[in-house]
């Protein structure tokens, strides 16, 4: 038998080994029961339990498969699932990412805007936006007209974004760097 697979597992469906009994599915002759508010009542017999649980209207959870009696516990178990989902959900935290825009010196106002927007949508998601004008060919003669847009772009984000790079030449391309303000 493979390590940790107890002889009760045997018949248990394979997707069910990791996941709590609950009522009927305890088939155990007696469990050591804790009450809804945490009181310990004992070693009790399974149906004695049972019945408790059902005279609160909650169910009889089994929290300590592996211990000897198995602990149970009487609860909400629709509530306590619910609760276990959220824990997993909270811990989620953003990665930030960097997105990049691309323009060249020929491209048109409303592009140039278009590319703006974008950015915006970016650094609302809390991401970097790495801005790039692409130089090809002899549009490397007219660098002004690229540190033109480059700048436009860096003023119309000001009010949401910090530069974290000054526009610089690498290359064939002016780069610069935003990111978003705390």
């Amino acid at each position: 038998m493979p390590p940790g697979f107890n002889d009760r597992d045997r018949h248990a469906h394979p997707d069910r080994r990791d996941q709590q009994r609950v009522n009927e599915q305890i088939r155990i002759r007696e469990v050591r029961l804790i009450a809804a508010n945490g009181d310990q009542l004992g070693v009790v017999p399974t149906a004695q339990a049972l019945e408790m649980a059902r005279e609160a209207q909650l169910d009889l959870v089994e929290v300590a498969a592996n211990e000897k009696p198995p602990v149970c516990r009487i609860m909400d178990y629709g509530k306590y699932r619910y609760q276990q989902s959220r824990k997993g959900t909270k811990t989620k935290v953003h990665q930030q990412k960097v997105k990049e825009i691309r323009v060249r010196p020929k491209t048109g106002d409303h592009d140039v805007d278009t590319k703006i927007n974008q950015a915006r949508k970016f650094l609302e998601h809390k991401d970097k936006v790495l801005v790039h004008v692409i130089f090809k060919g002899r549009e490397l003669q007219h660098i002004e007209e690229g540190r033109r847009i480059i700048v436009h772009i860096l003023e119309k984000l000001a009010d949401m974004a910090k530069v974290e790079k000054q526009p610089s030449m690498e290359g064939k391309r002016m780069t610069a760097m935003l990111a978003p303000k705390a």
